[in-house]
């Protein structure tokens, strides 16, 4: 690949095209929140449906994520990318015509298979294209787009929802799908591939036991815990869980070397991630059905409310971001984990006769606490590993945080359904009170653990360097 012109006109094009591609895939983590209550209604959701919705998005993010990026060396990014884009494009225009909820859901799945895709490539690409201080400049804009897109997607899927309706969060994005396809053909250089060996063994058995475990709880949650559908995804889960460390441990060209697990630090990494985002982010879907079932807020105002959170997340990023740098990783990662689960202690102020601004402290403090974790997260991930796996380590951050949302949606769900029948039209004030309580307060526990391990596993010296571009192949975001 020829090194670009720093002065040839359109260079800026193929930033533009990335963070295209950046802002759809991370929009539709959050997009349909608060879309929620009105696809239950249209296409007589079950409650789990719901789950399902939300959660099979990012399972596909979360299991598919580190495998790509070395599909992307033997593929080329640019192709894997394109190729993502398109299937990413035909899914969405899926989601938008799906009749019913079954389509829905595996629509939604596709998309986060070409999400997947698309976001082991994106940093790559852009470390490709640009040099020097161009390179900077296109770092931080990227990272701006990814950092805001959460809370877009919130305020456009309230938007689309109440003055149009919900398939047009999916329909209205079509065009810039399009656009995103046709301006990244044009304007990405192709890069040359590099055979590397996939580990789809790794890929594939990770994948179906994570899918195993979540149905299990979202199953459990619907038809109880003996049902045997419910013990066999569990059951099923576990035996694929034990056949990818065995893979693994077996495979010259593992997806994830076990031996980073030998080290406190990676592990104290791990699950403070996982930790934080469930508990700072599990929480929204049913809350958003409180919002707008039992208090009547419509989904605009209910964006509204829910963007309160990224908003505190986006100040404390970048009011706080460059100097958290210089911190110990424990009191960032550990710190800002414990603050996430105060905040939902926070939230536990809701009760029978409360509206929305009693949610106001907690959503601050949680979205105070994630913005002190997510800034430094990558650097710490990749501080905590071996120099020549830091790259798998910080994919496996981001692996961490989108699965701990994936599980958090599904636990944290399950509990709120023990409370609130169906999808929550009809329940009393009092059993949404209970329901959000019994969330909220596992939630809080899930975050002071997560905030313990990490000022215990982290308390040795961690570097946090600055962040820079990720090693080809892999991604890493600062999101949410």
């Amino acid at each position: 690949m020829t090194s670009p012109d720093p002065v040839r006109k359109g260079r800026w094009l193929p930033l533009v095209a990335t963070c295209l591609g950046t802002f759809l895939l991370l929009v539709y983590t959050t997009i349909v929140t608060v879309a929620l209550s009105h696809i239950a209604d249209d296409l007589d959701a079950s409650f789990g449906s719901l789950q399902w919705i939300v959660d099979v998005y990012t399972l596909a993010l979360a299991g598919l994520l580190m495998g790509m990026g070395s599909l992307g060396d033997n593929l080329g990014r640019k192709r894997l990318y394109v190729t993502g884009l398109v299937v990413f494009t035909l899914a969405t225009l899926a989601c938008g015509l799906a009749g019913n909820v079954q389509t829905l859901v595996a629509a939604r799945a596709v998309q986060g298979v070409a999400g997947a895709a698309m976001f082991a490539t994106l940093l790559p690409l852009i470390g490709l294209t640009y040099s020097g201080t161009d390179k900077a400049k296109a770092f931080a804009a990227w990272g701006a787009v990814a950092g805001a897109s959460a809370g877009v997607g919130n305020i456009a899927g309230g938007m689309l929802t109440q003055f149009l309706s919900w398939q047009w969060i999916f329909l209205g994005a079509v065009p810039v799908c399009a656009l995103t396809i046709a301006l990244s053909v044009k304007v990405l250089d192709a890069d040359a591939r590099t055979p590397t060996r996939v580990d789809w063994a790794g890929i594939v058995t990770f994948t179906l036991a994570a899918i195993g475990i979540i149905f299990g709880f979202i199953r459990g949650g619907e038809k109880g815990w003996s049902d045997p559908a419910t013990i066999g995804g569990f059951g099923a889960g576990a035996v694929l869980l034990l056949a990818f460390v065995l893979v693994e441990r077996a495979s010259a060209h593992p997806m994830l070397p076990l031996e980073l697990f030998r080290k406190p630090a990676f592990d104290g990494m791990l699950l403070s991630a996982g930790g934080y985002y469930l508990a700072g982010y599990a929480f929204l879907p049913v809350m958003s059905l409180w919002l707008q079932k039992s208090l009547g807020l419509s989904s605009f105002a209910t964006s509204l409310v829910i963007t309160v959170q990224s908003v505190a997340f986006f100040a404390t990023s970048a009011l706080l971001g460059s100097s958290l740098h210089r911190l110990p990783a424990r009191w960032t990662i550990g710190g800002g984990s414990l603050i996430v689960g105060l905040g939902n202690l926070a939230l536990l102020m809701v009760g029978p006769d409360s509206s929305w601004p009693v949610l106001l402290p907690g959503l601050v403090i949680t979205g105070f606490g994630a913005g002190l974790v997510s800034p430094v997260l990558p650097a710490v991930a990749m501080a905590s590993a071996p120099p020549e796996h830091s790259g798998v380590a910080s994919a496996a951050a981001n692996c961490a945080r989108q699965f701990g949302l994936t599980l958090g949606i599904a636990v944290l769900g399950t509990v709120f359904h023990h409370y609130v029948p169906g999808t929550g039209a009809g329940a009393s004030p009092a059993a949404y009170a209970d329901g959000l309580g019994a969330v909220f307060l596992l939630g809080g526990l899930v975050g002071l653990l997560g905030g313990v391990v990490g000022l215990w596993l982290l308390k040795r010296p961690v570097a946090a360097p600055e962040p820079g571009p990720a090693p080809a192949g892999m991604g890493t975001a600062e999101v949410r």
